[in-house]
């Protein structure tokens, strides 16, 4: 996304429709037809302000998806809420898409965003709070050991080297 933003800013003080125009022609597609015509009318309707908020949403997003990675790398409790939340987003479009236009592609999609979602939404049903806190902040991984364990002679293992013997 990150990249795409970036190509939406290169094209800025620049012909984009001559630019979609040449692409059409080196793809051997007939200008005339349907969708490159859709493709280079698009083109013509960009004007600077339109391709730099573009670009800025392409950032925002980009941006969004790194904070929600950050949190879910570190194990954190509001990310894996914001994954489901944001894996849950797409599901009403993907449902209508599927009304208009049933298709096995489509419904792969759909199945695979529920089952995202639904894989999210019973880890976080199922997580034990960490000992010590509320359990809100981290994941399992993150919590503390476990204390050390005394020996017969009052000594915590751990607290000097096992000598073989």
């Amino acid at each position: 996304m990150l990249l795409a933003g970036f190509g939406l800013l290169s094209l800025v003080h620049r012909d984009v429709q001559r630019i979609a125009e040449s692409l059409v022609r080196h793809a051997h597609l007939n200008p005339a037809s349907h969708y490159p015509r859709i493709f280079v009318d698009a083109a013509a309707q960009l004007t600077d302000m339109r391709l730099l908020m573009l670009a800025a949403g392409a950032a925002a997003y980009a941006l969004v998806r790194c904070v929600e990675a950050y949190g879910l790398w570190h194990g954190r409790r509001w990310a894996e809420w914001f994954a489901a939340i944001t894996g849950a987003i797409y599901v009403p479009f993907e449902l209508l898409e599927m009304f208009r236009h049933a298709s096995w592609p489509g419904a792969g999609v759909l199945a695979l965003n529920v089952l995202v979602v639904a894989f999210v939404l019973d880890r976080l049903r199922r997580r034990q709070p960490a000992p010590g806190g509320s359990g809100s902040d981290r994941s399992f991984r993150h919590q503390r050991p476990a204390q050390p364990v005394s020996t017969d002679r009052g000594e915590q293992q751990g607290d000097r080297p096992v000598r073989p013997g």
